[in-house]
């Protein structure tokens, strides 16, 4: 199992990076986030998962840990393969991946293009349990925790991106206030904190 790769970068194109360490240049599948990463670099590491069926041996690299883990977590449902677990990366960071599987967004999911109302249901339905208590940072803020929505805490949010504001951002606030106050004084709070901003 190849963990990391470090060396030189040759090569990019679309979902492609090349990393030459030793001599040998190893083709890595990866995200549009972390070939905006690297982009420029002549040095890179990348953390790789490689997955080897009948008819393929296929590298996959990742600029951090988030993004392999959430990828991990893609691949991990049936119906969802490598193709479209890029997808989803590309078109999200890990934290809004995250936040839509907890707060219940399959919305989210449905506007990458291949990924389907029943695939984007199948993966917060499955994934739920497993994103709960994580943490994650919001904006480059410290980490905070990944809660399970539901009461003022979901209805807060919900409110807020009536407001148009996206999941991330919403729950990244109320995640940091007291989940007993009443709906508007969270939302009263929280529009506050997006404020600064």
């Amino acid at each position: 199992m190849i963990y990391s790769l470090t060396g030189k970068l040759i090569h990019t194109e679309n979902e492609l990076a090349v990393v030459e360490c030793g001599g040998v240049g190893y083709a890595c599948k990866t995200t549009l986030a972390t070939l905006q990463k690297i982009a420029g670099e002549t040095n890179v590491t990348l953390l790789t998962c490689m997955m080897v069926r009948e008819d393929a041996v296929e590298l996959f690299g990742f600029a951090d840990n988030e993004e392999l883990r959430a990828f991990k977590l893609l691949i991990s449902i049936s119906g969802v393969g490598s193709k479209a677990a890029l997808s989803i990366l590309s078109a999200m960071t890990p934290q809004q991946f995250a936040i839509a599987v907890a707060t219940n967004d399959s919305k989210s999911f449905t506007q990458v293009k291949g990924i389907g109302k029943k695939t984007a249901e199948r993966i917060c339905l499955e994934l739920k349990d497993k994103v709960a208590g994580e943490t994650i940072s919001v904006r480059g803020q410290t980490a905070v925790p990944i809660m399970q929505t539901g009461g003022n805490i979901g209805e807060a949010i919900t409110a807020l991106e009536v407001l148009g504001y996206s999941s991330a951002e919403a729950a990244g606030v109320i995640s940091k206030l007291d989940p007993n106050l009443p709906v508007e004084e969270l939302i009263k709070k929280a529009l506050i904190g997006l404020a600064k901003f």
